[in-house]
């Protein structure tokens, strides 16, 4: 598998050489992966990733925390698809602070992107989620709590698309309100599974 990468920082990748089993990736304000009609296109958020092959992709799995404070401020997990015409399709899943409260949210963009949220079943600040690739095809979301895994969402177009030159997995932080500072996301004990 390929070393991790971080984009959208100027910090270096955590940890020298293998990724710690904890670390914290820090957001800038202004910062988010987003696309909305009519125009809205962001993708500037810090993301640490792997590059890996599509096919290949079995799960990925990451324990997170943080003190989301600010709108929108976010943190989870991220699979990208970079198109060879460097257009970018994809799929995050964690925390996402929305009407006064953190919020489970998972955001998947083909054309544009859309949004789905459930309430922290903590009503905390921490999770742990998954994306699996199941049998069928789909990719599934969880959310992971001790051995229970309970499901979030069904994203069914990722491992049927074409023209896909490079897929990236791995973890992402956002705050795309221009208030509060950074935003620090602790990460920790992040799984990458192919076949």
């Amino acid at each position: 598998m390929s070393e991790f990468v971080i984009v959208n920082s100027n910090d270096p990748v955590p940890g020298d050489g293998p990724l710690p089993q904890e670390f914290v990736l820090k957001a800038h304000p202004a910062t988010d992966v987003w696309a909305k009609p009519p125009n809205t296109f962001s993708f500037n958020a810090p993301i640490i990733y792997q590059i890996v092959p599509l096919q290949s992709f079995k799960r990925a799995r990451v324990a997170f925390n943080a003190q989301w404070t600010e709108q929108y401020d976010q943190g989870g997990l991220i699979i990208v698809l970079n198109n060879a015409d460097g257009s970018h399709k994809w799929v995050k899943t964690g925390i996402e602070m929305t009407h006064g409260k953190p919020h489970l949210s998972t955001v998947s963009k083909d054309r544009w992107a859309d949004w789905s949220l459930l309430p922290v079943p903590s009503g905390g600040q921490a999770a742990t989620v998954e994306l699996v690739r199941e049998a069928d095809g789909s990719l599934w979301i969880y959310l992971v709590e001790g051995v229970q895994k309970s499901p979030i969402r069904e994203v069914t177009w990722v491992f049927s698309e074409e023209n896909v030159q490079e897929t990236w997995v791995g973890v992402y932080a956002a705050r795309p309100s221009k208030e509060g500072g950074e935003l620090e996301v602790n990460f920790g004990h992040l799984v990458i599974d192919l076949e």
